[in-house]
C-alpha cells in the first residue's frame, strides 16, 4: 500500500494536529482542515482555513505525498480559482500519479484501495453480479468472504452503486477501489469464455433465410432472427473481441457464398471468421437494429450511432451500412475516448513539437491547422489540443460531422446537411455565441475556410483540419479553396501534419540485419546496425510483429519569414523549400529518429511518408536526448 492512515486530534485551542493511529478505512469521516500548523509557510493575514471540507489533497499531505508547500500553493490557487477541484490541479501540475490520486480519494471515502488482477477473482463470486448490475454500477464481485461479498469498482465516490447493489443482492458489502485497467482486464478475462462462442453452435441454433430476390424478402423473419440469442450473441462478440483485440473498424462484408469478417488493427486489415451467407441479413438487421436505423431499407446507405459498455468500459460505435450485390456491407469504427485523453508526449511527438504545439494552443488568435490523410490521427490530436485547455475559463465550442468523442468541457455542434446545418451556417451563428476557441472537424471548402479566417482575425483561437500530403502544402491549398494570400499571412499560426507507423510488439521486439545493400541506403540518416529492430512474431501481436500505432510529425510555425513567402509567392515548391531551409524536422527525419529509438522499422516510414527514392531525401541528423549517435 502507498498510504498510512492517519488520524486528527484537537487541541484544546480547537486547531488540529496529524498523530499516527492503526485506522480502518471506514473509520474515516469527513471533518475540519486545520491550517494552523502551516502557518510557518506564510503570514497570518494570508490564513487559508477558509478551506473547512476534508478533499484529497488532506489525505496527501497526511501521508506525505505532497509537501506543505505544495498544499498551500493549491489551497491559495482555490481562493483565487472559486470551483477548481483539488484532484484536477494535482494532475493538471503533475504533482501526482493517477494511481496516487486514486487511492488517496479511496481512503477519502472510507474504502480501501487494491491492485487486482484476474487470477485473484473467484468466477462463482463474479457470477453473482450479472452484466446488467455490473455495467449499471461499473461494480464487480471479486469474492466472498464468509456472508460478505468483496465487490471491486473504479469510482470511490459513487455510494449510489454501493447501495444499489447491496439491496438487490441482499448482501452486506466490502468494497476494494482499483484502476481502471485492472476492472477491464478482469471483465474481458471472466468474459472471455462467455462471450467466446462456437459459430457452429450458432449456425445450428439459427433458422436459414434464404435470399433470392428483394421481393422474397420477408422482414419479419429477418427481424425475428436478429432479435434471437445466437444472433445478440455473436454481434456482441464480434464487438467485445474487436475492442478487446484494439481494433479500430470492423467490417463486415457479404460475399456469394459466405460473410466475410475483418478487423482493422494498428492500420491494416485482419481476417477474423467467416460466417454462412444466409447468416448476413441476420448480422446486419442486429447492428441496425442496435444503432436505431431501419431494418426494412436496404437500398440506400444508412449511418448510425450506438454507445456499448464493454467490461465496464465505454464505447461509441459509428455504424456505415452500404447496399452491394451481395447485400449491406457494413462497417463499425470503434471510438474509444482513452485515446483522446493522451498528452502530446504520449502520441509520439518530440520534445521539440510537444514544446511547440503546446505554446500554439495557448496564443489567443489565429488559424491552427493538422493535415494528412484519412487514418492518420487528425482527430485524436486535435482533441488532445482541446484537452490541454482550461474550458473552466474558456468557452470552446467544437463544429463536426460527425462528433466522434463527447467532450464534458466543451459545445459540439453536429453537422446535418438535410436540414441546412452546415460548416458555414454552424460557423456563422457560433461566433455569436461568445467563442474563445473554435474547433472546425474539417476545412472543405471556400465559405468555411473564409469564415474561419475572419474568425482568426477577430481575436478567436480556431483549431481544424486539411487533406493535404505535407505541412507546406496546407498554405497552397487554402490559397487553390479561395482564401487571398494576405489573409493567410495574417491569421494562420502554425500546421502540423502528420502519420501513424505501426510500433514495434515489445513482448517479440528484437534485433535484426538488414541486407548490405538496403543498410548503405540508410546508413547515412545516423542509423547504425545495433539500432535496427523488428517483431519477430507473436502471440500478443497475431504473428504480425506490430503492436500499436505511433505518431510521425512535422511542424511548421508561420514566422515573418514564412508571412513574407505567402505573400509574395504561396507555391507548393517555395514553401516546401521554406520549410526544408527553416531547420525543421519533416515527416520522414521524425520517422527516422522513431526507427533509432527503435519504436518502429524504416520500412513502416517509407510506406507512411510514400518516400521512393532514399537518396532524394536531405541528411538531417536527430540528435535528441535518449537517442545515441
Amino acid at each position: 500500500m502507498l498510504f498510512s492512515f492517519q488520524k486528527r486530534d484537537k487541541t484544546l485551542a480547537g486547531s488540529e494536529t496529524l498523530s499516527d493511529h492503526s485506522l480502518n478505512p471506514g473509520e474515516i469521516t469527513s471533518g475540519e482542515i486545520g491550517i494552523q500548523g502551516l502557518t510557518d509557510l506564510y503570514r497570518p493575514e494570508q490564513d487559508l482555513s477558509t478551506h473547512d471540507i476534508r478533499d484529497v489533497a488532506d489525505i496527501l499531505l497526511e501521508n506525505q505525498k505532497i509537501t506543505h508547500i505544495q498544499y498551500v500553493t493549491l489551497r491559495k490557487h482555490q481562493q483565487a480559482n472559486p470551483g477548481c477541484e483539488s484532484a484536477e490541479w494535482l494532475m493538471k501540475e503533475q504533482i501526482v500519479s493517477d494511481l496516487t490520486l486514486l487511492e488517496a480519494r479511496a481512503i477519502l471515502h472510507g474504502h480501501e484501495f487494491q491492485r487486482l488482477d484476474p487470477s485473484l477473482v473467484d468466477r462463482n463470486a463474479f457470477e453473482l453480479v450479472d452484466q446488467e448490475l455490473r455495467e449499471k454500477n461499473g461494480m464487480l464481485a471479486v469474492r466472498l468472504e464468509d456472508d460478505i461479498l468483496v465487490v471491486a469498482m473504479c469510482e470511490p465516490a459513487n455510494v449510489f452503486a454501493v447501495e444499489d447493489v447491496r439491496r438487490q443482492l441482499e448482501r452486506e458489502l466490502r468494497v476494494l477501489i482499483c484502476p481502471e485497467a485492472d476492472f477491464i482486464a478482469i471483465c474481458d478475462a471472466m468474459n472471455q469464455t462467455e462471450t467466446n462462442c462456437d459459430l457452429a453452435d450458432i449456425i445450428n441454433d439459427m433458422t436459414e433465410v434464404e435470399v433470392v430476390e428483394e421481393k422474397d424478402v420477408n422482414t419479419e423473419d429477418i427481424e425475428r432472427m436478429a432479435g434471437e440469442s445466437p444472433v445478440i450473441k455473436y454481434v456482441n462478440y464480434l464487438i467485445s473481441n474487436a475492442i478487446r483485440e484494439g481494433a479500430s473498424d470492423i467490417h463486415i462484408e457479404p460475399k456469394d457464398k459466405v460473410t466475410r469478417i475483418r478487423y482493422r488493427i494498428d492500420g491494416v486489415l485482419f481476417d477474423v471468421q467467416q460466417a454462412p451467407a444466409h447468416m448476413h441479413s441476420a448480422l446486419v438487421s442486429r447492428i441496425k437494429i442496435m444503432s436505431n436505423l431501419d431494418i426494412s431499407e436496404r437500398r440506400v446507405p444508412q449511418d448510425g450511432k450506438v454507445s456499448v459498455v464493454v467490461g465496464g468500459r465505454g464505447v461509441d460505435l459509428r455504424i456505415s451500412t452500404l447496399p452491394t450485390n451481395h447485400g449491406e456491407k457494413t462497417v463499425i469504427r470503434v471510438l474509444d475516448s482513452r485515446s483522446i485523453a493522451l498528452g502530446f508526449d504520449e502520441l509520439g511527438m518530440s520534445t521539440e513539437v510537444s514544446d511547440a504545439l503546446g505554446a500554439q494552443v495557448e496564443l489567443p488568435h489565429g488559424i491552427f491547422l493538422v493535415t494528412g490523410p484519412t487514418g492518420s490521427g487528425k482527430s485524436t490530436t486535435l482533441y488532445s489540443a482541446l484537452r490541454q485547455m482550461d474550458g473552466n475559463r474558456l468557452n470552446i465550442s467544437t463544429v463536426e460531422d460527425p462528433v466522434e468523442y463527447e467532450l464534458d468541457f466543451c459545445s459540439q455542434v453536429q453537422i446535418n446537411e438535410r436540414i441546412g446545418l452546415t460548416f458555414a451556417s454552424a460557423l456563422r451563428s457560433l461566433l455569436r455565441q461568445d467563442p474563445d476557441i473554435i474547433m472546425i472537424g474539417e476545412i472543405r471548402d471556400h465559405e468555411t475556410a473564409s469564415i474561419a479566417v475572419q474568425a482568426a482575425l477577430t481575436g478567436h483561437l480556431v483549431l481544424s483540419t486539411l487533406h493535404t500530403n505535407d505541412a507546406a502544402s496546407s498554405v497552397t491549398r487554402l490559397v487553390n479553396i479561395g482564401i487571398d494570400p494576405y489573409l493567410i499571412a495574417a491569421s494562420l499560426n502554425a500546421v502540423l501534419a502528420q502519420r501513424l507507423v505501426r510500433r514495434i510488439c515489445s513482448n517479440c521486439k528484437e534485433p535484426y540485419q538488414v541486407p548490405d545493400h538496403m543498410f548503405q541506403s540508410i546508413e547515412r540518416f545516423g542509423i547504425a546496425k545495433d539500432q535496427l529492430y523488428h517483431g519477430a512474431g507473436c502471440e500478443m501481436c497475431h504473428g504480425s510483429g506490430f503492436a500499436g500505432r505511433v505518431g510521425i510529425y512535422e511542424l511548421l510555425t508561420v514566422d515573418d519569414s514564412f508571412r513574407d513567402i505567402i505573400n509574395q509567392d504561396p507555391s507548393v515548391g517555395n514553401m516546401r523549400r521554406a520549410f526544408q531551409t527553416s531547420g525543421a524536422s519533416t515527416l520522414f527525419d521524425d520517422g527516422i529518429r522513431k526507427v533509432r529509438l527503435g519504436e518502429t522499422m524504416v520500412e513502416e516510414v517509407l510506406r507512411a511518408t510514400e518516400v521512393r527514392d532514399l537518396s532524394s531525401q536531405a541528411v538531417q541528423i536527430p540528435t535528441e536526448e535518449g537517442i545515441e549517435n
